[in-house]
């Protein structure tokens, strides 16, 4: 997963190794900063619409002024890729509270914003999407206001390190007897009587642009989803579970706490929900996923 060598920071296009950021900024001293992971394929963006939107929302959450119109984020994104050839991956985007002369925790009435962005090439449609994904529980011991999509990840960073040291690749984040979702996805579970499950929308959780999306498919998909928060007895006892995600898009998930989910394969709901999402993207699923149409 090469960064290109390309980026954006406030306001030029430069290259990476020339990119400084003050050791004064508020992102790097108070973690007052958000960010956005937008998917790209075929050269184009997926749900930006929706990255947008949240990222206003986060920014106006965290007492940040918008940089940019919708026009101009958009802008930026699309000569990002231009400029490093982009076809496939995710641009990162960063915007923190600025840099001042002094580490002050209320900081400046009005903040100067630090905007950073950079392009990352990487497949959408992998193995994790073919063959799924292993998951632990922890405790969820992040901040409460998980709606935000600050760059407050220490919790997250040090969940993903704890499942890979208990041979996972991720976490269920518990609180209060129940999942709020996966490390850095949403997480959803299908019960044996076939019913769609994902928690509903609050501050316990972040609004996932993929879950819209994912949402958003019902009607074509002729499946219904339950917003409701699900403990970890039902996922271990579910007949599939999956996470949504930019990055992962829909990654089934095969083993909890070492335990197979159904079969310990990715179930026909999941198969199901990633067609009618590769196929809203435009992808070509006999070329890049001809696993995706298994189980159908």
């Amino acid at each position: 997963m090469p960064v290109c060598q390309i980026v954006h920071l406030n306001g030029s296009f430069l290259p990476l190794a020339e990119a400084r950021i003050s050791p004064l900024d508020r992102g790097f001293l108070f973690a007052h900063a958000a960010y956005e992971v937008t998917a790209v394929y075929g050269g184009r963006f997926i749900d930006m619409p929706g990255h947008l939107t949240r990222l206003s929302r986060t920014l106006a959450g965290i007492a940040l002024p918008d940089p940019l119109s919708p026009s101009g984020w958009e802008a930026l994104h699309k000569e990002l890729i231009v400029r490093n050839d982009l076809n496939e991956g995710i641009v990162y985007l960063e915007v923190t509270g600025g840099a001042y002369d002094v580490r002050d925790f209320a900081g400046p009435e009005t903040f100067v914003p630090t905007v950073f962005a950079y392009a990352d090439s990487r497949k959408l449609i992998g193995a994790e999407a073919r063959d799924g994904i292993k998951v632990v529980f922890l405790d969820d011991t992040r901040w409460k206001r998980r709606d935000m999509k600050t760059v407050q990840l220490l919790s997250q960073g040090l969940a993903y390190r704890t499942a890979k040291a208990r041979g996972a690749d991720t976490a269920f984040m518990v609180e209060d007897g129940f999942v709020t979702e996966a490390a850095s996805s949403n997480a959803w579970i299908v019960t044996p009587s076939g019913e769609i499950i994902t928690r509903h929308l609050s501050p316990a959780i972040l609004p996932g642009i993929t879950r819209a999306g994912v949402m958003a498919l019902r009607g074509k998909g002729g499946f219904a989803v339950t917003e409701r928060a699900f403990t970890p007895d039902e996922a271990v006892n579910a007949a599939e579970v999956f996470t949504t995600s930019s990055g992962a898009m829909v990654a089934p998930v095969t083993h909890i706490e070492g335990r197979p989910v159904g079969d310990g394969k990715p179930g026909p709901v999941t198969r199901q929900i990633q067609r009618l999402y590769y196929e809203a993207m435009g992808a070509d699923l006999a070329a890049v996923a001809p696993w995706a149409m298994e189980r159908a």
